[in-house]
């Protein structure tokens, strides 16, 4: 496709063959060259994210597009359909996501019709994202928070794109926070008590590693069950779950995780990452020749000191009892524990839909402070 850019002609490829691809992956890193707070992802895990290997293309299709001022990569999309949501709502809705672009509205506007086209072609009635891939990924655009570095797997972005965004008709749908804490947060008489009341019957235990697939069920099922309420799930499948699960067990000791059973049932857990991207700030997305050393070292010697809870879950038929925030209480208290041993001195936990104030509440309670707010948009398609 080509549009108008000034006096040149933006043309617009196809993410189909390995130089498109590098082209893809590369083109963020002029646009960042002067933002001292973002980091570079590693090259090798898009691929893999990006990659038809990747479970969640089991059901969901896409389509990247690259575009080029002349033979300069200027902007980039992709375009999503999750057959998952289309089973779990109802609706045939398209994402958009993966969004990077020059400070230049004909970028955009290129970038949004390409897309758009390719979700209504396949019979999309609303836009929704960005989303990098899916909902169990990395989502939301940034609008709030640009002066610190992101955690791991949380996107930054250029303070334009939002206007950006609406500029292509798009209008904001629901926005996800972060919040950071110190794990050395003073416990509050109200957590105190809960978990004082809860401890003769729930029991906290580590992820058992010798029984590794059985206990991912697990996890995977709290986590659907306690989620399937929120805006725009969709659920994780077992070939998802497993991927990230096992990839998350090479970088995190047995006491990041923990399982909250009452009466001998799971029915709450929390997972705590070292945040990778402390240790890879500075390899500019790549592992090769010395960055693997440097990763390594940096992950068993020195050890992050920053931490994320990317996952967290509290069955639903708990959340309106006095056990929802009694076994948020407890298993917070059980990384924070962790997080401490290891030095730590801040954890984000993210996202957190803005709406859910219950969560909020429990989070604000032990001195969570949003530090960042990300923001999804919507278009009809109609």
């Amino acid at each position: 496709m080509n549009a108008p850019h000034g006096t040149k002609q933006l043309l617009l490829k196809p993410v189909v063959d390995r130089s498109t691809l590098r082209d893809f992956l590369n083109l963020p890193l002029p646009l960042y060259a002067n933002d001292p707070q973002w980091v570079p992802p590693l090259f090798f895990e898009r691929r893999q994210a990006l990659s038809p290997k990747n479970p969640f293309f089991e059901h969901a299709t896409w389509q990247a597009w690259v575009a080029y001022d002349g033979l300069t990569p200027v902007g980039r999309i992709s375009a999503q359909i999750d057959d998952l949501y289309e089973r779990q709502h109802g609706e045939r809705v398209g994402y958009f996501g993966m969004l990077e672009g020059s400070n230049d509205p004909a970028v955009f506007e290129v970038l949004f019709q390409t897309a758009e086209g390719w979700l209504k072609a396949r019979e999309a009635i609303r836009a929704v994202g960005p989303f990098n891939l899916g909902i169990n990924q990395e989502l939301g655009l940034l609008v709030e928070g640009f002066e610190t570095p992101p955690y791991f797997m949380m996107p930054h972005g250029r303070p334009y794109y939002g206007s950006a965004v609406t500029a292509a008709g798009y209008h904001p749908v629901q926005d996800l926070l972060a919040y950071v804490i110190d794990p050395d947060f003073e416990h509050p008489p109200v957590m105190t008590g809960l978990m004082k009341r809860m401890q003769p019957e729930v029991e906290l235990r580590r992820l058992d590693r010798k029984n590794t697939d059985a206990e991912l069920e697990i996890l995977r099922d709290i986590f659907n069950d306690a989620w399937s309420g929120n805006w725009g799930f969709v659920p994780f499948t077992e070939a998802e779950f497993n991927g990230i699960g096992r990839e998350m067990l090479l970088l995190i000791p047995d006491d990041f995780i923990h399982i909250a059973e009452l009466k001998g049932r799971p029915v709450a857990f929390i997972v705590l990452l070292p945040n990778l991207n402390d240790a890879i700030a500075d390899l500019g997305g790549r592992l090769l020749p010395f960055g693997w050393a440097k990763l390594l070292w940096r992950l068993k010697v020195r050890f992050p000191t920053s931490g994320r809870v990317p996952l967290m879950g509290v069955r639903r038929e708990f959340h309106n009892t006095r056990f929802g925030p009694g076994l948020a209480f407890m298993v917070i208290e059980a990384i924070s524990e962790a997080a401490k041993r290891t030095g730590m001195t801040e954890v984000e936990m993210s996202w957190i839909l803005d709406d859910n104030m219950g969560m909020r509440n429990i989070i604000e309670t032990i001195g969570g402070r949003v530090s960042k707010r990300y923001r999804m948009y919507e278009k009809d398609l109609g």
